[in-house]
């Protein structure tokens, strides 16, 4: 019943296009800009669907996902996003770090993930998983390593330093972390952090507790 809410809210956020052309991937927009296809045949014609994703936002920072069917404007929606198409709908959700899906839903509850576009970042991570599987799960699995090193290091250290706070002190006490980590060494797992996230993200990965989205809220 919740989820049913929660799309009915996102169908009432897109807005009708105007007609514009998609424009093409360009090599600088690598880490702003997100872009996929889907072909979908729909009595007999065959029809390209493409979802571009601006995702660092507008002025205000807010995500928008625009839909295009064979390269002509036709929707647009603040993310969460669920576009309908033939035979179900788009939805595209991101996190903090990237995509964190965009699926077909079809209308029998089965779901299929758009292709990335070759030259966007998703594009080349998936080159890289066809090419170089071995590599690829190589990489895949570092991140998830380093993820969880980071949980298991950084959680403790911050619920240490929350419960120093007077008002938390006062009411449960304080806690120590088995462990300290100078600040250099913190810094390296921050940016460690950041990079496996992202690398998920490409590959529209993300688990609730290792990629923070526990709070994200779904389509």
């Amino acid at each position: 019943m919740f989820s049913d809410w929660r799309r009915r809210r996102a169908a009432k956020r897109v807005e009708p296009g105007d007609g514009h052309a998609l424009k093409p991937f360009r090599w600088w927009q690598t880490f702003s800009r997100a872009l996929l296809h889907l072909r979908l045949e729909t009595d007999g014609t065959v029809q390209t669907w493409s979802v571009d994703v601006r995702l660092w936002g507008d002025d205000y920072g807010v995500v928008h996902a625009a839909l295009y069917r064979d390269g002509r404007h036709r929707a647009r929606s603040t993310v969460p996003a669920r576009f309908p198409v033939p035979g179900g709908a788009i939805e595209v959700h991101t996190s903090d770090y990237g995509l964190k899906r965009c699926h077909l839903v079809r209308d029998d509850g089965s779901e299929v993930q758009l292709t990335p576009d070759p030259a966007s970042a998703e594009g080349r991570r998936l080159a890289l998983d066809r090419r170089h599987p071995v590599a690829s799960r190589a990489v895949g699995v570092l991140s998830w390593t380093v993820l969880a090193v980071a949980l298991a290091l950084g959680v403790p250290q911050l619920a240490e330093s929350l419960s120093q706070v007077p008002p938390v002190a006062d009411t449960l006490g304080t806690v120590t972390s088995p462990w300290s980590l100078p600040a250099a060494a913190n810094a390296g797992l921050l940016v460690g952090t950041l990079l496996a996230s992202t690398e998920r993200a490409l590959r529209m990965r993300n688990h609730w507790l290792l990629d923070g989205g526990l709070f994200d809220g779904e389509v």
